[in-house]
């Protein structure tokens, strides 16, 4: 104790001659970081094992304090000072389809200032879409293309660049119809591409009694940003992929509030 009460003194006291505000910026600017790195990975696998990780480092960090400063902890402080190292490596490959998206995203990102009343009729329609689909148990899904762009999957598809309305959707995902059993992307407020291929997420991290069209929607979110709409053909269920999640049965009406909530923040164009 005697060894982590001396550390906290020393810190505080070199604190103590840094002037309060460059001291308040530093703290700012760290403060930040941190809010921006969680709000990114809130919701997916990285947001868990980033606050265990940073328990387990903070309570290691705080036993090496506490031991006795003799040479026989040598070899405890020794290992934790190489597990930082091994952590980083850990965590790149953690996190590997995060980082991925965001470095995307940043290689992507064009900003643009949408209409209100655009977004809101596309998810009017969406939403109509939805229902009928579910209702006539008509197998769908549909990406809408938020900051990372989804060119390459649209070139491989068939190109509409169309209004979107129900109607026209619910025709695609018609049976029979030689669209019905791949996705459609939504860019920039209009129908780009319909007969597009998503990628399919790793089986182990999809329950086995999901279909294809469910493991697209989630390799897809997890490869994106993208939020990506499903419509179950054995049961109906309307579900919605994004941040790497799948969220299974939504209701029409809360469809609506979750999508108005997902793309009111983000109104953006991307050019791939």
């Amino acid at each position: 104790m005697h060894r982590l009460a001396e550390a906290i003194s020393t810190y505080f006291d070199r604190i103590s001659s840094y002037d309060w505000w460059v001291v308040a910026v530093q703290l700012l600017m760290i403060g930040v970081v941190v809010h921006l790195a969680m709000r990114f990975l809130r919701g997916t696998r990285g947001a868990g094992l980033v606050k265990g990780a940073a328990l387990l480092m903070a309570f290691m960090f705080i036993i090496i304090r506490i031991l006795p400063g003799s040479g026989e902890w040598e070899r405890i402080e020794f290992l934790y000072a190489n597990f930082l190292v091994f952590a980083l490596v850990a965590f790149l490959i953690a996190f590997q389809p995060e980082i991925r998206r965001a470095l995307m995203s940043i290689g992507h990102a064009r900003l643009f200032r949408g209409k209100p009343s655009e977004l809101a009729g596309m998810i009017d329609e969406l939403v109509s879409s939805s229902a009928h689909l579910s209702r006539n148990r008509t197998g769908a899904i549909l990406a809408i293309e938020r900051r990372v762009g989804l060119g390459g999957i649209i070139e491989g598809g068939t190109p509409l660049d169309s209004v979107v309305t129900a109607e026209l959707i619910n025709t695609i995902f018609t049976m029979g119809t030689p669209l019905h059993d791949m996705g459609i992307i939504l860019r920039g407020g209009r129908l780009a591409a319909a007969g597009c291929q998503f990628p399919m997420a790793e089986s182990e991290s999809v329950d086995p009694s999901l279909g294809s069209r469910h493991r697209a929607a989630l390799g897809l979110a997890s490869d994106s940003d993208a939020i990506v709409l499903v419509v179950s053909e054995e049961t109906g269920r309307i579900s919605l992929a994004y941040e790497g999640q799948l969220h299974i049965g939504i209701e029409p009406s809360a469809l609506r509030d979750l999508l108005s909530d997902l793309l009111k923040v983000q109104k953006m164009e991307v050019v791939s």
